[in-house]
C-alpha cells in the first residue's frame, strides 16, 4: 500500500501543465477551518505557493498560513518550558537519588525537548527540503478532477472517506487512503467511474518487511522487522496517479470533507523484486 507520497505541490506549475485551475475559495476556507481543527494537515511545500502573494485570495491565505504558525510556536514554546521544568526537576532528584521515574523523566524530557527545538526551528525556516512534498494519510494534496469541462485543482484529504457511510468508517477502516482497482466495483462501487481525479507524485514510500524483500520465510525465532522503501521513477518523469475521490457531508452539522484514494494494482517487476505486492496505477 502506498502508505507516503512525494507530492507535487507547485500550484502554477500543475495550473499550466495540466490545464486546471485551483478552487482558491476552496483553498482559502480549508486553511481557515485549519485554526480551529487540527485534524488539518498541510505540507509545507504547498503553503510555499502562497509565500509571494499576487493577488487578494493569495493574501488572505498567506495570512493564514502566519497564523497558524503563530499558534503553533506559542503552543510549543509552552510545551518547551514545561519539558525543560520536568528535565531540571528530573535531574535535581537523581543528584539526591537514583530513581527510575526520574530516569524515565530525564529521558522522555530529554527527548521531547529535541522534538520541540527542531519543530521551532523548522517552522523558522524559508528553504524547502524534499521531506516538505512528503504526505502521509490524513494530509491534504492538491488532486485535479473534472467538472463542468473544466479542470480544477482541489485540496482533499489523503484517506478517502465514502459518502454516505458513517464518519466512525475512518477507524474502522484505517487503510483507506489506498483502492484496490480488483475491490473498485465492490467496496468502491459508488465512486468507481464517477469520481474520478488525477495526483501527480514524484515518488512512493511502502513498508515492506524484510524476510518479503530478501524473498525468503521467516527464520525460526525471528521476528517481523520493517524497512521504508522508497520508489522513484528513472529517469525521473511525473507519475499521473488515479484516484478515487468522495465529497462527503454531514448534513446535521453542516460539515464536508473532500478525500481521496490512490488507485493500486499489481506490482511491476521492480516493485515485486523489492518484496511489496501493490504499486500506485500511474
Amino acid at each position: 500500500m502506498c502508505y507516503s507520497a512525494q507530492v507535487t505541490h507547485l500550484i502554477n506549475r500543475l495550473q499550466r501543465e495540466y490545464r486546471a485551475r485551483l478552487d482558491y475559495a476552496q483553498a482559502e476556507q480549508l486553511f481557515l477551518r485549519r485554526l480551529t481543527d487540527p485534524t488539518i494537515k498541510f505540507a509545507r511545500a504547498l503553503e510555499a505557493n502562497f509565500a509571494a502573494p499576487q493577488t487578494p485570495v493569495e493574501r488572505r491565505i498567506q495570512e493564514l498560513i502566519e497564523a497558524h504558525r503563530s499558534q503553533c510556536a506559542q503552543q510549543w514554546e509552552r510545551e518547551l518550558f514545561a519539558q525543560k521544568k520536568r528535565l531540571a526537576d528530573a535531574q535535581r532528584k537523581l543528584q539526591q537519588r537514583e530513581t527510575r521515574k526520574a530516569l524515565e523523566d530525564q529521558r522522555i524530557a530529554g527527548a521531547k525537548i529535541a522534538q520541540l527545538m527542531q519543530r521551532l526551528s523548522d517552522l523558522r525556516r524559508d528553504a524547502l527540503t524534499e521531506a516538505d512534498s512528503r504526505i502521509f494519510p490524513l494530509y491534504y494534496a492538491p488532486i485535479i478532477v473534472q467538472e463542468g469541462g473544466e479542470r480544477l485543482i482541489r485540496l482533499a484529504r489523503y484517506h478517502c472517506r465514502p459518502a454516505g457511510k458513517a464518519a466512525s468508517i475512518d477507524r474502522q477502516f484505517p487503510g483507506l487512503y489506498n483502492a484496490r482497482r480488483d475491490n473498485l466495483e465492490h467496496f468502491w462501487a459508488g465512486h468507481y467511474r464517477r469520481h474520478h481525479a488525477l495526483i501527480v507524485l514524484e515518488a512512493f514510500f511502502e513498508n515492506v518487511a524484510v524476510h518479503d524483500r530478501e524473498h525468503r520465510a521467516l527464520r525460526p525465532g525471528e521476528s517481523p522487522q520493517n524497512v521504508v522503501l522508497q520508489f522513484r521513477p528513472r529517469p525521473h518523469r511525473d507519475m499521473q496517479v488515479a484516484c478515487i475521490y468522495s465529497l462527503w457531508r454531514d448534513a446535521a452539522q453542516d460539515d464536508a470533507l473532500l478525500s481521496f484514494a490512490i488507485i493500486t494494482d499489481e506490482p511491476p517487476s521492480e516493485v515485486a523484486a523489492a518484496g511489496h505486492n501493490r504499486c500506485p496505477i500511474s
